[in-house]
């Protein structure tokens, strides 16, 4: 499949006959076509852009001619071709969604409105702006390929006639654009030839003058040589020969722009770049591609730690290939890749190269699982991400990434990128076993979670039904489908929590009142106070954004006491909030300036977008709050809470060896767990020491203070009452 460059300026060829040409290619290879929608859809395209005209001062109607043409160079099917020649017509308001369906079908009609830049997006901020457009992109391209294809076709002619754009501020933006998603985008789904003019002509508006200074180094070392990839082409042909072996073989040199990524990425000088030329061997088989692989390495010494075999491994867009450098004929270091036709026709069309092999019965085959798992990701991310640009940034994690390749114990590749820990590996077999995720094993050893993943380790996760995503997972994962699963769960999290607190913060106020609550009551107060439903009402209470009061007033008006706090010393069981099911750091948060533990006697603050901070009822903070009883929140002890308390200790021990080492130990005997440690200050005689300690309850931390306190070690001890300094 030979692609043909359009020319950018199609006044110097009839537009019949262009249109013509396009048909025959597409008659050539898709046999469904159907010619008289596609004249229709041309017609229909030249009719409703007759009144625009492009940068060029050319009649806007080339455009989509030319991004037709450029797909029926890629094969792509007639209903592609016919989206490609209507993909304008919504977006510029001269035709109507409704208007392209009556009459070209529901299918091109998805296909049009997907394609649809969506610049009418009223967005303040426009990094905001792009990062929404980005959202519905991805959200029409995932449901089907060809909307990333007839986009990326829209790009690339946008590119080649970018110099008629007069403003060079707009050019960069475009540009900029061009090198952050979408040839990316083209370089996920395998399409590696419109990858590289995307960013060939990309980096000449970006940074044009280091691009025209590595150019001249180029010339340079052809004028040298002008006839070296020639040379180099036929000695290895004459090698091959030697060995009874007749290849296919390319020669070329690697494009500027992935000369300069080499040197941005490994921080080398152009005289550094080993294998500024390439040659592909092309094979009839994977069997000839190894055995040309042998012959490569016995002729030419290969250049240490520059293998890479994508046969047995592929990419996650598909590519597969035997890479290779050697320090080659003529003594040049070469860069040598291997492959099959097949393999070659998908690594430099992609995705794309599939809708022109057939099966037995002439019908397209499907994409390859492979080539479809960046979309399946995508889809994933769409629905986990909070916001625009909270996708955009996952997304680029897809996008962006060196890979390193893990094996399941089953033996299954996962592709990952560089810096990938057994977390993401976790979400990136099934998003359940990330979710329950509690250990793994690296080669067979436990390993932490944090470990960062190299090629050819062999992950098992382990997992149990009880776990849920941590926060602290985000600390130590990189994938863009972890990090939005991640974040999924904390948001849900955090806003259930935020409801089952509003809730029983109302239905403690109507026990005071000797009133039973139940949810239907708030019913007739939600259209009065602005809420859509029971849980916003509840979300917003919990979370302190509305006080109990103003709901009290409404609904009991007459009985409100405006004092709506339970007297704390009364000896009534089963009053207050139960913290039950309340996770601490989200709805409810522990007092750091008294650090209530479990049995003491607390008491609740509220706080506007936190929830509920806990203080003992002894806490000297509360006296600022003595004028505010609406904030105040009676609260009760739930066993649950037994588990898992950290108390907080101040100590002072003497300074020398071994002391600490006692320290410990006291505490170890006594159950506790040490979970954080800070020295306050140092002296030649004495150390002051912070200590959060793990415990039970307030009597276990007691008996852990009793104890540091019988030692000689210890000069001074006590319960904590403000935070770290």
């Amino acid at each position: 499949m030979e692609l043909n460059k359009l020319d950018s300026n199609i006044k110097s060829h009839n537009n019949h006959n262009y249109f013509q040409d396009i048909i025959k290619k597409v008659s050539s290879y898709d046999s469904n076509i159907k010619k008289n929608v596609l004249t229709q859809a041309l017609e229909f395209s030249r009719e409703r852009h007759s009144e625009q005209k492009r940068d060029s001062g050319d009649p806007y109607f080339f455009h989509p001619l030319a991004v037709a043409n450029i797909l029926a160079d890629y094969k792509l099917d007639w209903i592609s071709i016919a989206t490609a020649l209507l993909h304008d017509t919504v977006e510029d308001g001269v035709a109507s969604r409704a208007e392209i369906r009556k009459l070209f079908g529901a299918e091109i009609a998805r296909l049009v409105d997907g394609v649809t830049k969506l610049s009418k997006i009223e967005t303040p901020h426009i990094e905001l702006r792009e990062a929404e457009n980005f959202r519905k992109f991805l959200l029409a391209m995932s449901k089907d390929i060809r909307v990333l294809l007839v986009k990326l076709a829209d790009r690339l002619h946008n590119m080649r006639t970018i110099s008629h754009i007069d403003s060079v501020d707009r050019r960069i933006r475009i540009s900029r654009e061009t090198l952050d998603v979408y040839a990316p985008l083209a370089a996920r789904i395998g399409m590696q030839n419109m990858r590289e003019e995307l960013e060939d002509v990309a980096f000449a508006e970006v940074n044009s003058s280091i691009r025209k200074s590595l150019n001249k180094r180029i010339q340079f070392l052809r004028s040298q040589d002008d006839q070296l990839v020639k040379k180099i082409t036929r000695e290895i042909k004459h090698k091959f020969k030697l060995n009874n072996k007749i290849i296919q073989i390319q020669g070329r040199e690697k494009s500027i722009y992935s000369i300069w990524k080499k040197m941005q990425k490994s921080s080398i000088p152009f005289e550094n770049i080993s294998d500024i030329y390439a040659f592909r061997i092309i094979c009839d088989d994977i069997n000839e591609c190894y055995s040309a692989l042998g012959i490569i390495h016995n002729i030419w010494p290969m250049i240490p730690g520059r293998f890479k075999d994508y046969i047995s491994t592929p990419k996650s867009n598909g590519y597969s290939s035997i890479h290779t450098n050697v320090i080659g004929p003529l003594g040049r270091p070469i860069e040598i890749q291997i492959r099959t036709q097949k393999m070659h026709e998908l690594n430099e069309y992609g995705i794309a190269a599939h809708w022109f092999y057939k099966e037995k019965d002439s019908v397209p085959i499907k994409p390859a699982k492979v080539s479809l798992n960046l979309f399946k990701e995508f889809s994933e991310i769409i629905g986990n991400s909070s916001g625009a640009d909270d996708l955009l940034s996952h997304s680029k994690m897809e996008m962006y990434s060196d890979q390193v390749f893990c094996f399941s114990p089953k033996g299954e590749v996962i592709t990952m990128p560089k810096s990938a820990t057994p977390i993401d590996f976790a979400f990136a077999v099934h998003s359940k076993l990330g979710e329950t995720c509690v250990g793994c094993k690296i080669n067979g050893r436990s390993a932490p979670l944090q470990t960062i993943l190299s090629n050819g380790d062999q992950v098992e996760i382990l997992r149990s039904n009880s776990q849920s995503p941590q926060a602290s997972w985000l600390n130590y994962t990189v994938t863009g489908k972890a990090r939005s699963y991640i974040n999924k769960f904390i948001r849900n999290n955090d806003r259930n929590e935020f409801i089952k607190l509003g809730r029983s913060i109302l239905e403690n106020n109507f026990i005071l009142k000797n009133k039973q609550f139940h949810d239907k009551l708030v019913d007739p107060i939600l259209k009065q106070m602005f809420y859509k439903s029971r849980r916003s009402l509840f979300f917003a209470l919990g979370k302190g954004e509305i006080n109990s009061e103003e709901i009290l007033n409404i609904l009991l008006p007459k009985k409100l006491n405006k004092n709506n706090i339970l007297n704390i010393n009364n000896n009534k069981k089963n009053k207050g909030i139960s913290i039950k099911g309340l996770k601490p750091g989200v709805a409810i948060h522990m007092g750091e300036c008294c650090y209530p533990l479990f049995g003491e006697r607390i008491v609740g603050l509220m706080t506007e977008g936190k929830g509920i901070t806990v203080h003992t009822l002894d806490c000297a903070t509360l006296e600022r709050y003595t004028d505010n009883p609406e904030l105040w929140v009676d609260l009760t002890w739930n066993t649950k809470n037994s588990e898992n308390n950290v108390g907080r200790i101040n100590i002072t021990i003497t300074n020398k060896r071994g002391s600490l080492n006692t320290l410990t130990q006291i505490i170890a005997d006594l159950g506790g767990n040490i979970t954080n440690f800070l020295i306050n200050q140092r002296s030649t005689d004495f150390f002051q020491l912070s200590l959060d300690i793990e415990v039970n309850n307030a009597k276990h931390l007691n008996e852990i203070i009793t104890g540091l306190r019988t030692n000689l070690s210890v000069y001074e001890v006590t319960r904590a009452k403000e935070n770290y300094n």
